[in-house]
């Protein structure tokens, strides 16, 4: 019989930390907590206070939060052989946090009591029992980990269950397992976690390393196959190839298995929480990650719009809304007349009266496309071209030139100028400025050109700015694909250009950036008399 509530034990502070590139503060993490706690995780591991200084601090500062739900959990190893309980330190760096939880662990492969630890195999099964027996003496709810428990447990079943019956009659609340290294089939889990129930009586738990691709599988199976609490990192962060991503897992369980594992009214916050902690990591968000990822609901081939524009179970396993991510679909040379449907429907662009120019729009898509233009990532541009093509759009200015001088001496670094010549109906202006470099320049040139026509303009901001090489062989003389970010009150949208010439790329996505700001926020065009939008 299934278990209907499923603790989750969360470890991004900790075992998310090992991670290489994420390194969070004592600050990050407390954000990060909050967060967690308020979607409804059980256990929130903070960090290992008898190991640096920044842990510590991060359990000082917890203090004074308040969790409505979350327990906050200190980690930590069994004491040491030379030492009691008493004196060991890391033990009482353990009580000295004062959270109501402690995590534990202690070897259960014999592998390393012999090589790690070098004591004998009695002496490691006495560690385990003193620390949990002291931890539990000293009122604190105590989750023990047996580390390389499979691995442990494939050389010697015997020993391996020996060590659990031990962390066991000392009172442990919880017998996590541990795929430590990452490697266990998740039908060798199934077998182990069969002969384990047969021999403990404690709540089980799993705790899955991604080594092998397989630590989302692994923690579902040993849910179905009795474990009640499952360890795992937001995004699937940790050491090496990372832990049991548990925004993956929570909506297997939930969703999939009806287990209990969040919030249900949380559910939805998953997406949210997911980039959340990749932005406070100050890493990117995998696009392609399930559930949360911004292509984890994305379609491209008209085959596959078309049938999710009739019924979206023909190619979405859940709904996007469940997790909190949205549907959407993509324009590209794969694309046809569903697509541009789509897309048009969800940028509120009107194509009801101009079914006709459809194909055309398709056309142009696959063609440009076939250059090197990419309207995935640059929903500014497409529009644009919809609306030309639809012959809707009104120019909001024209070049008539613009001259870039880079210059650069023995003794100065390197300086940058733009001068520019445009022509706004009947008013011409012709302005330069420098920057930081040559498309910065261009840029503050523009600006400056176009700020008194259009004063708007000083409310949007460049928030990225990427360049990709298309054709490498081809080296310095390669075709690039400039894509730009820009915003403007709390909206972002990109813009695209393609050249050999990065300058000319650059000039591209720069002034489609601006056309697109502007016609989204004047409906007739130049007006010259108004320095407001139009509504």
């Amino acid at each position: 019989m299934k278990t209907a509530k499923i603790k989750i034990f969360d470890t991004t502070l900790r075992d998310g930390t090992q991670s290489e590139k994420v390194s969070l503060s004592a600050e990050d993490k407390i954000h990060i907590a909050r967060q967690l706690d308020d979607i409804g995780v059980d256990y929130i591991e903070g960090g290992w206070p008898g190991s640096n200084p920044k842990d510590m601090l991060f359990f000082n500062l917890a203090k004074k939060e308040t969790f409505k739900h979350a327990k906050i959990v200190a980690f930590g190893s069994t004491r040491r052989a030379k030492n009691s309980v008493e004196e060991d330190q890391n033990i009482q760096a353990l009580l000295n946090a004062e959270t109501p939880v402690i995590s534990i662990f202690g070897k259960s492969w014999l592998l390393h009591v012999k090589t790690a630890l070098r004591i004998t195999p009695e002496k490691n099964l006495e560690l385990i029992n003193d620390s949990v027996a002291y931890l539990k003496s000293k009122n604190k709810e105590v989750i023990y980990d047996a580390e390389h428990f499979f691995d442990g447990f494939k050389d010697n079943p015997e020993y391996a269950i020996s060590t659990l019956l031990e962390a066991e009659k000392a009172g442990a609340d919880v017998l996590c397992l541990c795929d430590t290294n990452g490697g266990t089939m998740p039908s060798e889990i199934i077998t182990i976690l069969q002969t384990v129930k047969e021999n403990v009586n404690t709540s089980l738990g799993i705790h899955a390393h991604n080594d092998s691709g397989l630590a989302v599988a692994n923690s579902i199976v040993a849910v179905e196959n009795g474990c009640e609490h499952v360890q795992g990192t937001i995004n699937g962060y940790g050491e090496r190839c990372g832990n049991a991503n548990l925004c993956v897992v929570i909506p297997n369980l939930q969703i999939k298995l009806n287990f209990s594992c969040i919030f249900p009214e949380k559910l939805n916050s998953l997406t949210q929480l997911s980039h959340y902690v990749s932005e406070i990591a100050n890493l990117s968000h995998p696009t392609n990650m399930p559930y949360t990822g911004k292509s984890a609901f994305a379609h491209k081939g008209g085959v596959h719009v078309s049938a999710v524009m009739k019924d979206s179970r023909s190619y979405e396993h859940v709904t996007p809304e469940s997790v909190g991510n949205r549907r959407r679909v993509l324009v590209s040379d794969l694309s046809g007349r569903s697509n541009i449907l789509f897309k048009a429907k969800e940028l509120n662009i009107d194509l009801d009266a101009h079914k006709e120019k459809i194909p055309e729009i398709v056309k142009q898509l696959k063609d440009l496309e076939y250059l090197g233009f990419q309207y995935e990532a640059s929903e500014g541009s497409l529009e644009l071209l919809i609306s030309k093509i639809k012959e809707e759009y009104k120019e909001y200015f024209n070049l008539l030139g613009f001259r870039i001088i880079i210059e650069k001496n023995e003794t100065e670094e390197v300086r940058s100028e733009a001068t520019i010549r445009v022509k706004v109906g009947e008013h011409f202006e012709h302005t330069a400025a420098e920057g930081n470099g040559p498309v910065n320049a261009l840029d503050n040139a523009l600006r400056k050109a176009l700020t008194e026509i259009y004063p708007e303009i000083e409310q949007m901001k460049l928030s990225d700015y990427k360049v990709r090489v298309l054709n490498a062989k081809d080296a310095t003389a390669a075709k690039v694909r400039v894509l730009i970010d820009s915003t403007a009150g709390g909206n972002t949208w990109g813009t695209v250009g393609v050249s050999e010439n990065i300058i000319e790329a650059s000039w591209q996505a720069l002034t489609d950036g601006i056309s697109y700001y502007l016609m989204k926020n004047r409906k007739n065009g130049i007006d010259l008399n108004k320095s407001q939008f139009s509504e």
